[in-house]
């Protein structure tokens, strides 16, 4: 593989961004403003979104996304890895999949996709790369990808699932340029 050819990221996904954008039908509009990228996500979180599919049947989407590489976590020094993730962010029966995606985050050196702001500030704390949706709509806006008004559209969309965003659509273009991220 050439420079030329290398990956601009690789992102390492959590379930809630892949979650919602199955939700509103709009897993091609996330492969096309990732287009570029090394996508992966973990199996953890694969069990998750398909621990959703009898009660949102559009999730099965997510399942079958040939862009996303799934990634196994089964040497010890990743099961090391993830048990650590695990006792940082107090993964229970909640957060092992954020505690899966931070551990392919550190061993890749990679960047994590969640939108859960508690994990994200313990990711941080540990020196894992971290972002969430509103970062990747407004990365793809700066990149040409995506208009402003489209990513607000797009917030608007996701919010409507239950999803929590730090800002409404209108919100949007205000709060990624205080943020920094426009």
């Amino acid at each position: 593989m050439s420079a030329s050819d290398a990956p601009r990221s690789v992102l390492v996904l959590d379930a809630m961004c892949l979650n919602h954008f199955a939700r509103i039908d709009r897993l091609d509009v996330l492969r096309d403003l990732l287009v570029g990228d090394e996508c992966c996500t973990t199996y953890v979180v694969l069990d998750e979104i398909r621990a959703g599919v009898a009660t949102h049947p559009d999730l099965q989407a997510a399942l079958e996304l040939e862009w996303i590489s799934p990634v196994r976590l089964e040497s010890i020094t990743e099961l090391e890895c993830f048990v650590a993730w695990a006792d940082r962010i107090g993964a229970g029966e909640h957060n092992v999949g954020e505690a899966s995606v931070f551990a392919v985050a550190e061993l890749r050196r990679a960047t994590a996709i969640t939108d859960d702001r508690t994990a994200t500030r313990v990711a941080r704390t540990f020196g894992v790369e971290v972002h969430g949706t509103v970062w990747l709509l407004a990365r793809a806006c700066r990149d040409g990808k995506l208009t402003v008004t489209a990513a607000g559209n797009l917030v608007d969309m996701l919010s409507a699932t239950g999803m929590r965003l730090p800002c409404t659509g209108p919100e949007f273009p205000s709060w990624a340029c205080q943020h920094g991220l426009l």
